[in-house]
This record gives structure tokens, C-alpha cells and sequence, in this order.
């Protein structure tokens, strides 16, 4: 279902790449090993007799419903992936987000202070980076995950340059 606060019409979106998918894997896979695991602990604490309590049901149960969830988040990645985009328009840049909780954040290319590239170690394998804008505003977040790093390049020159054209012109 399409809404027009979150998808202006004749708003062409681009997509990220289809490899953000396998990022977002591995941080979901190496985050839910360690709190799984961790959560585990005690279920095997109490197995072995070094602690009485939690009951053995609750000792179980915690990490069963930790286990739920996260694959649940695994069944949300590429879909979460596949919502986001971006849209240049002449005097601003559009970033959207979100399956069930829908974003769209409007970023003036005016109120641009910096433009920030950033990649992370499974990104760089993959051929990808994450731009991030930086404003005025303390509270903005815009960022965009999952560009080729070409796309990444070439946008960050872009914003860049019509950032100082829009100051310029104030």
C-alpha cells in the first residue's frame, strides 16, 4: 500500500544494492550467536548443577523466544533491504526506509555540512558503502547503507557540490 507522505508521486526511486542483503546477514548471524549464546549460559549452567536457579522451563524458554526472533529479523532482512531508497531532486535529496514503520527523510542539499562515505570490512568485500549526510540539524540521521561504491563516489561529489552552490547562493 502506497501512501503519499512516504512516496511523493513522480518520485523515481533508486534502490541499494541487492549485496546489502548479505551485510545485513552477517551482522544479524554474528550478533544473535552472541546473545543466543549468551543467553544460553544459564540453561547450561543448570544442566550441569552449578546453579539452582533459573527454573529449567525459564532457562529454556529465554533463549527458545530470543531464537524466534531472530529468525523472524532473518525473514524481515531482504525485504527491509529491498524498502530502502533514494531520489535526487533539484533541491533536495530523498532517503526512504521501512516495511511496517515507513520513512522518508528529505535532506535540502543547503543544509548539507559534510558528505561522509564509510565502509565497514564485510562492505568493502562486497563492493559497497554507506553514505552519510551530515546537517545543521544534531538530530538528523540520513544516511544510506548498501550503495556501490562507485554510486557512493559520485554521489557524495554531487551532494557535495550542490551543498556549496545552495550556500552560495544564501
Amino acid at each position: 500500500m502506497r501512501t503519499v507522505a512516504i512516496d511523493p508521486p513522480g518520485v523515481q526511486w533508486l534502490r541499494v544494492s541487492p549485496k546489502y542483503v548479505t551485510v545485513r546477514l552477517v551482522e544479524w548471524a554474528i550478533g544473535n550467536v552472541i546473545t543466543i549464546g549468551l543467553f544460553s549460559l544459564p540453561l547450561l549452567f543448570v544442566e550441569l548443577g552449578w546453579w539452582k536457579w533459573p527454573p529449567l522451563w525459564l532457562a529454556i524458554a529465554v533463549p527458545a523466544a530470543l531464537l524466534l526472533l531472530a529468525l523472524w529479523r532473518l525473514v524481515l532482512i531482504p525485504r527491509q533491504v529491498k524498502a530502502i531508497g533514494y531520489a535526487e531532486r533539484d533541491d533536495d535529496l530523498l532517503i526512504r526506509r521501512g516495511i511496517f514503520f515507513q520513512r522518508t527523510m528529505v535532506v535540502p542539499y543547503g543544509r548539507m555540512q559534510y558528505v561522509d562515505v564509510a565502509v565497514g570490512p564485510v562492505e568493502r568485500l562486497l563492493g559497497l558503502c554507506t553514505l552519510k549526510l551530515h546537517t545543521a540539524s544534531a538530530g538528523t540521521n540520513a544516511h544510506l547503507p548498501g550503495l556501490p561504491a562507485a554510486e557512493g563516489a559520485r554521489l557524495r561529489e554531487q551532494l557535495s557540490a550542490r551543498g556549496e552552490a545552495r550556500l552560495a547562493g544564501l
